[in-house]
């Protein structure tokens, strides 16, 4: 069978400048002379590939590394310097969602302009504009001009155009990054059905889990290179050994040179949160830990004078926004009659159970009534969950737990 999307040797440069004169000056200059600058940037360097009819196939790097320009290519929005592409059927692209909306016209003109866009006859948007309405859940606004749309209800019709051009070739990205939760869950459950249908699916997402769950095969992308290429469970191991490694180094900077920036503290400061420290079970500073590790947090104050009934609280969040606990003393009846000038308390996890990932830790303390914030920091303390317990990939958290089988004559051996 024939590769639905075969990509050889493609190459894309783009003309780099590093000062804004400079910009002006060569244009000016290229104009007049129609000569070329000699600094330039490969976007995209020798990378192929080839797709099968059927098959999902993931995209991942960090910003930068070429993935939308690659998209943009299989979807000729551009065309690369040297190389070729080659795509059988009709592709329908997720990348901007809404490009090509005229913000004076209504919710169903825009419709019927994008259907056309991509290719749809009048009569084949007529037969599925009622589906479109219903997934975007828009019905009430259809008719009003979308330039009255906020940001997710414009994101909403988009992705329902595109999604109801029943194309051969559905290519993603980035998409689901943005709306709300219900509606992401949507998207993802009408991917896994054209998925399920046998469609050819390109998938380019941040989010290494749902890249897992959904591709069968996957390429990494570096600075324009292809890094590693394969089975996505290999490629995205590879990946993710690559983003610790970078993200150890990060952080090290990050615990060196932490300010707390204004829109991340505030409070009155009557008790000011000094120092937070990450420690490891041998007592060692630390902001990595594997899945099971012993947590403990030292949260140093100072305060002008004594104070009663603080209560202190903490917070982890994943460096997606995801609010994973948020426990304080007053949940647990800790709360001391008053502090000092100067103290510490330790916050502790017998066994960290998150799952491989970075996350944000935040300190507070506040007044007994939880009213008056004394000092608040907000996600400004990064650490690493590296694997460790499990080797269990998907979700937020390792839960311990057994299994058992069960046949006709008693338990199932297990080899």
């Amino acid at each position: 069978m024939k590769h639905v999307v075969d990509c050889e040797n493609v190459t894309v440069q783009f003309m780099r400048y590093r000062e804004k004169n400079r910009m002006l000056r060569w244009t000016l200059l290229n104009m007049l002379r129609k000569r070329q600058p000699n600094e330039r940037f490969y976007a995209l360097n020798d990378v192929s590939f080839n797709i099968r009819p059927g098959e999902t196939f993931g995209i991942v790097g960090v910003n930068g590394s070429g993935k939308s320009t690659l998209l943009k290519l299989i979807t000729g929005i551009m065309r690369p310097d040297s190389g070729s592409i080659h795509v059988r059927g009709r592709v329908s692209a997720l990348l901007e969602l809404g490009a090509g909306f005229h913000p004076d016209l209504t919710g169903t003109e825009n419709v019927f302009l994008n259907g056309s866009i991509m290719g749809l006859t009048r009569a084949e948007i007529r037969s599925r504009f009622k589906e479109i309405v219903r997934f975007s859940e828009l019905a009430d606004f259809i008719d009003t001009p979308i330039k009255y749309y906020s940001s997710g209800m414009y994101m909403r019709l988009g992705f329902s155009i595109a999604i109801n051009v029943d194309p051969d070739i559905l290519v993603i990205d980035e998409v689901l990054a943005v709306g709300d939760q219900a509606f992401q869950s949507k998207c993802l459950n009408r991917i896994r059905d054209f998925k399920r249908k046998g469609k050819t699916i390109i998938f380019v997402s941040h989010d290494l889990d749902v890249t897992n769950q959904l591709c069968s095969r996957a390429i990494w992308l570096d600075s324009g290179a292809v890094a590693a290429r394969g089975s996505t469970q290999r490629v995205m191991d590879l990946y993710r050994e690559r983003m610790q490694q970078t993200e150890e180094s990060r952080l090290a900077d990050d615990h060196r040179a932490i300010e707390t920036e204004a829109e991340q503290r505030w409070g009155s400061k009557d008790v000011e949160i000094s120092r937070v420290e990450f420690y490891d079970a041998a007592g060692q500073t630390t902001h990595k830990y594997r899945t099971g590790d012993p947590f403990r947090v030292k949260i140093t104050w100072k305060a002008g004078s004594i104070v009663e009934r603080p209560v202190f609280g903490v917070g982890i969040h994943r460096n997606d926004g995801v609010h994973i606990n948020g426990p304080n003393t007053k949940f647990t009846g800790d709360i001391p009659e008053h502090i000092g000038r100067d103290g510490a308390i330790w916050y502790e996890i017998d066994a960290l159970n998150l799952l491989p990932g970075t996350y944000y830790f935040s300190a507070a303390v506040y007044n007994y009534d939880i009213t008056n914030p004394y000092d608040h920091h907000e996600q400004l303390y990064p650490f690493m969950v590296t694997p460790g317990a499990s080797d269990e990939e998907y979700g937020i958290v390792y839960l311990p737990s057994r299994w058992r089988y069960e046949g006709d004559h008693g338990p199932v051996p297990v080899r």
